[in-house]
């Protein structure tokens, strides 16, 4: 099979817009096969039981469609926003896309995330109004809808059919050919008289913009001449794949309306791996290097999603960037300089596997069990080196402890955890020593309510939530002199250590000394710095660590025999400790930098909301769709809930990212909380 018989389709949309659905029928159609449904829990795409209980998608699916000597590659993605990393990953290596959406709901908020995703990608796409046998659909308000909210370049290449609100068919504009709904399936049908006006109206203006694309066909079109059936092709094509044209195509995938005309126009209007632009990457001396999605040129591919099995171990999912793999062939994985034997080959439908022997430039493979071969990760011919860019991925915002509810279980949530990261890439596990808790950072409630579904029916593992515990920090505004004496002496070899130390206020913990004559000897000064490195890991305020402190060792005495190592470390922790409370210490709490994208309407809304959670705005930009960008620190114990909050004041369509920035003291109201909180 050639690049040019292949299509890589992204399905995505709003979470219920009928997706699963709208690839079921695509491939029962084409294959000729009874259709699943999600309701009976037997569609090709929702296999996992976590999918089949909540009866929508958690992970992006393959299921190639084989159609008119074609491959099409549909990769069937989760609607819920807390699986966006699924909708990164698939269009990361599509270079075409369907957006469905529900009729009767319009353009909802994912519909607009997703958009806004493939234009930020350049990924030519087509919409799929679905539902549209629902009560009071009416198109011509839905279609006022998309070019408002998604752009107004969008066309019918679809017209519907029906009277009395009794959608019934379409007519393809493009053809001029009409389909209708006979209670079971659909079949060839004449336009119906009030339709055909609106119809010829919309082809007349679809045959006009497609003149316009060049001289001869403009010319040919004031001559009064009709252009072919092939030239609108070929003009729509060439517009659709510039971004220049959105089609929109209507239907209903529960009873296949529109589901063979939309196979045709995959086809037909969206690109063959090698239309669109090479791909670039980096040589072995990081200089920029191309491959075009050809045969011709050398091997390379791009591991897009790695799934793992807790019996069969690890599934890497790959786009053949350029060239061809062959079963037995030995490649390279760019990223960690090694090379690996490709045994057995597979294409992937759903969850089940069937072996090949070679893939060819363009198409979606599978290879099993290699070890430390990850998503994101590039593999090459050891003859021509390159490395993709590796995918980024939103980090996690929303943390939660975990905790074993079966001892048994303790040794084992890691080795979990780390199966769950190569699946996941932005889940974030982190052990914190101080708090001694084991952290799991998740996009959201339902990212990790899966996670948490995931590990009990896969792993046999069930834990217990806990609340994320914030680390703050201790720190001195005054100076203050400490006296540490450590001497225990009661015959035989005793302890000896004498130590005068001056604590001021600094930017960072460090140790200096300043003694003169002697008065303890320098071989015991790494002693006294260790213990004052030791003091700093518990204030004495509420228990936390101390940061921000200069200690200088100013005098002290020795005993020629008693005095060792162990003396002065203790003594230089005394020193710490007298000194500590007149140094007036005080609580730091962590600060973070958050960046919230959210529409211009509600502005004003989040600007409130984070001055109630004392943040302070640092920068205000658009970004590229318009939507608002606001920068602010804010203390870390105000936002532990953010996720939630932000998508309850913008109704889901505002989104963040967070990092750490900094310790700053807080509030003595705040500071009053946090001792009664750790008493």
């Amino acid at each position: 099979m050639s690049e040019k018989t292949i299509r890589n389709v992204a399905v995505l949309g709003h979470q219920g817009s009928g997706k699963t659905t709208f690839v079921e029928a695509l491939y029962s159609t084409a294959l000729n096969r009874p259709k699943g449904s999600i309701e009976r829990k037997n569609t090709i795409s929702d296999y996992l039981l976590e999918e089949q209980n909540r009866l929508g998608s958690v992970r992006l699916s393959i299921v190639p469609v084989e159609t008119e000597d074609c491959t099409i590659n549909l990769i069937d993605v989760p609607g819920n926003d807390d699986f966006i990393g699924e909708a990164i990953s698939a269009t990361n290596v599509v270079k075409g896309a369907v957006l469905v959406m529900d009729a009767s709901s319009g353009v909802e908020v994912e519909t607009v995330k997703h958009w806004n995703l493939l234009r930020k990608k350049n990924i030519p796409t087509i919409l799929f109004v679905n539902k549209m046998d629902k009560d009071n659909v009416v198109f011509e308000n839905v279609l006022t809808e998309i070019r408002e909210k998604l752009g107004k370049n969008a066309i019918p290449f679809c017209y519907p059919m029906g009277h009395n609100d009794n959608f019934d068919g379409f007519v393809n504009v493009v053809t001029l050919k009409a389909r209708k709904y006979n209670g079971q399936t659909c079949e060839d049908a004449e336009i119906y008289d009030d339709k055909k006006l609106k119809v010829f109206e919309l082809h007349n203006m679809m045959v006009e913009a497609v003149a316009q694309t060049s001289e001869e066909l403009l010319d040919k079109f004031f001559m009064g001449e009709a252009l072919t059936n092939e030239e609108i092709q070929t003009g729509l094509r060439s517009g659709v794949l510039a971004g220049e044209l959105i089609p929109v195509l209507v239907g209903c995938a529960t009873k296949n309306i529109g589901i063979h005309t939309t196979l045709k126009m995959l086809i037909d209007y969206l690109p063959n791996p090698s239309d669109l632009n090479p791909i670039e990457g980096l040589d072995e001396k990081n200089q920029p290097v191309v491959r075009k999605t050809l045969e011709e040129e050398p091997f390379s591919a791009f591991v897009f999603k790695t799934y793992v099995d807790s019996y069969s171990g690890t599934t890497s999912i790959f786009k053949i960037n350029s060239g061809v793999l062959t079963a037995g062939d030995e490649v390279l994985i760019a990223n960690t300089k090694k090379t690996i034997s490709i045994g057995q080959l597979f294409k992937l439908c759903g969850n089940k596997q069937t072996a090949v022997r070679k893939l060819t430039a363009g198409d979606i493979g599978v290879i099993n069990k290699v070890e430390g071969l990850e998503t994101s990760m590039t593999l090459c011919s050891p003859k021509h080196f390159i490395q993709y860019p590796a995918i980024d991925f939103p980090g996690a915002v929303y943390f939660k402890a975990l905790e074993a509810k079966s001892k048994n279980d303790v040794d084992k949530i890691g080795s979990v955890l780390a199966k769950m990261m190569l699946e996941d890439k932005s889940l974030e596990v982190r052990r914190n020593i101080e708090t001694n808790q084991l952290l799991l950072g998740t996009l959201g409630v339902g990212h990790l309510t899966y996670i948490l579904e995931r590990m009990k029916n896969s792993y046999k593992l069930e834990v217990t939530l806990n609340e994320y515990k914030v680390v703050y920090r201790e720190t001195i505004k005054a100076s203050a002199h400490g006296t540490g004496r450590y001497i225990k002496q009661s015959g035989g070899s005793g302890f000896y250590g004498v130590v005068e130390m001056d604590f001021s206020p600094a930017k960072e913990n460090q140790f200096t000394e300043e003694v003169f004559g002697g008065t303890v000897p320098k071989n015991y000064f790494p002693a006294v710095e260790k213990g004052f490195y030791e003091a700093c890991e518990k204030g004495l305020l509420a228990g936390f660590p101390v940061i921000g402190v200069h200690a200088c060792l100013k005098d002290g005495k020795y005993h020629a025999v008693d005095s060792n190592e162990l003396s002065f470390k203790m003594a230089s922790i005394l020193a710490f400790k007298e000194a500590y409370m007149n140094c007036k210490p005080v609580i730091l709490e962590p600060i973070l930098k958050i960046v919230v994208t959210v529409h211009s309407d509600d502005v004003g809304t989040i600007l409130s909301d984070l001055n109630s959670r004392r943040g302070r705005i640092t920068g205000m930009e658009i970004n590229s769709v318009k939507d608002q960008k606001i920068t602010a620190l804010v203390p870390e114990r105000e936002v532990l809930e953010y996720v939630n909050d932000l998508k309850s004041m913008t109704q889901g369509s505002g989104y963040f990212y967070q990092e750490f920035s900094s310790y700053e003291e807080a509030p003595n109201h705040i500071q009053e909380k946090i001792l009664k909180e750790t008493a």
